[in-house]
């Protein structure tokens, strides 16, 4: 059994807008079992929709449709569907409801072209979506499952989590050949060769057999790499022992380096080992401008541990808010190693905090200096035990440089906290 994505937009054609939705919705499709075998995107045109829409249902059981389900004139998908499975259009009552809600929430009067996206196919079955107006829209016809989606990431998430996923599982129960599961290890501070070298001979990590099959890929992002291991069996229970035994191998060589799995992040994975402890953080930030806090705070309860923090960008402003000692700065640079160390012990003193962390850095594109390159950073931890920094050099790109501090950061207190070697 096979699916394909189809996603709507201009937007998406140009490359204003990063299609984030297929490759979530082919994460997903894998996991359950129906593989996405093409992905297909189209520009907001009925002729070029119908066309693919002809083309999905010829070949595939699953079609999957994201995007093009707003009020406005350029959004035409609703419409495509109603023509393509010529039928008409229905009001639904409790959409209609929802919509009106959203715009009495926001204390602003609906505009009539809202009544729209309640509009839905009278063959179809409507899929709830809280995070927006626009409702999902599944047609279970001929063997065929033909669902359609708004184009907005979380509308699209939401409704695939709790309508359509739902529904996918209870039609296919039993009817799959393969049970098909996957798991993410996260690394970090560690390259994707380096890592393949330290992991060694994968032919454990990489064989099939008669009735399974286990994979592993190397997925390198901003000073990251995800290890994926996918296993194709005919139990769950197989399926499973597969991925176990697959991540205990990677685990035993590469465990310094991994700080999670899934979908978790690293500024999730110290957040959860922080708050367990009862321990309190605050940060001292140059070249990162305040991201190193901007991360701890995406995720919900940080209050619990993160105190504050200062963004002291400016030599002056190092001296007068963290005790930086000028004489220091001139002697050593404000990318130092001393520094760093200042500024992590500043910080918790100044916010009476368990711990602090600091980062001084060159993020480029300039700026670099006679045995400090752009990408150069040091990183500073202190603690009421032990205080020391650690440097790192990264990229040329002064966006990747801030992203891949600001994570090392956290990442050096992850390893402090379990004692692991820095």
């Amino acid at each position: 059994m096979k699916a394909v994505i189809i996603s709507i937009g201009d937007e998406v054609l140009i490359g204003q807008v990063t299609n984030t939705n297929a490759a979530f919705l082919g994460r997903e499709l894998f996991s359950l079992g129906i593989p996405a075998a093409r992905t297909v995107t189209v520009a907001d045109n009925e002729k070029d929709i119908l066309k693919e829409f002809r083309n999905a249902y010829r070949d595939f059981e699953v079609i999957l449709v994201t995007g093009g389900l707003g009020p406005t004139h350029d959004d035409i998908t609703k419409k495509c569907v109603v023509k393509f499975f010529k039928t008409e259009y229905r009001l639904d009552d409790k959409v209609l409801k929802h919509v009106k809600s959203i715009f009495a929430r926001r204390r602003v009067p609906m505009p009539l072209i809202n009544i729209s996206q309640a509009l839905v196919p009278d063959n179809s079955i409507v899929l709830e979506n809280i995070a927006g107006t626009a409702p999902g829209i599944l047609i279970d016809k001929g063997g065929k499952i033909f669902c359609v989606m708004p184009g907005v990431p979380g509308e699209m998430k939401y409704i695939s989590k709790n309508g359509l996923f739902p529904y996918l599982k209870k039609k296919y129960a039993g009817k799959l050949k393969n049970v098909i599961r996957q798991k993410t290890l996260h690394t970090i501070g560690i390259g994707e060769s380096l890592l393949a070298s330290r992991i060694g001979d994968i032919s454990k990590l990489v064989n099939k057999g008669k009735d399974y099959e286990l994979k592993l890929a190397f997925l390198p992002s901003n000073y990251e790499v995800r290890l994926r291991i996918t296993a194709i069996a005919k139990s769950p229970a197989k399926a499973a022992a597969l991925i176990n035994g697959a991540e205990k191998i990677i685990r035993k060589s590469a465990g310094k380096y991994i700080y999670g799995d899934d979908e978790r992040s690293i500024e999730a994975t110290l957040g959860t080992m922080l708050k367990k402890r009862r321990l309190t953080i605050s940060a001292a930030e140059s070249c990162t401008g305040g991201l190193i806090l901007s991360k701890l705070t995406d995720i919900p309860g940080s209050s619990d541990y993160l105190m504050d923090g200062i963004v002291s960008y400016a030599d002056k402003a190092k001296v007068r808010l963290l005790g930086v000692n000028p004489r220091d700065i001139k002697k050593y640079g404000a990318v130092s190693k001393t520094v760093a160390i200042q500024m992590a012990k500043g910080i918790r003193k100044r916010s009476g905090t368990n711990i602090g962390i600091s980062a001084t850095g060159i993020a480029g594109p300039g700026g670099a200096r006679k045995n400090k390159p752009v990408g150069l950073v040091w990183i500073g931890y202190s603690d009421k035990k032990v205080t020391f920094a650690k440097d790192f050099i990264f990229t040329k790109d002064r966006l990747r440089n801030k992203d891949a501090m600001a994570k090392m950061a956290l990442e050096v207190v992850r390893r402090q906290l379990l004692s692991i070697e820095q």
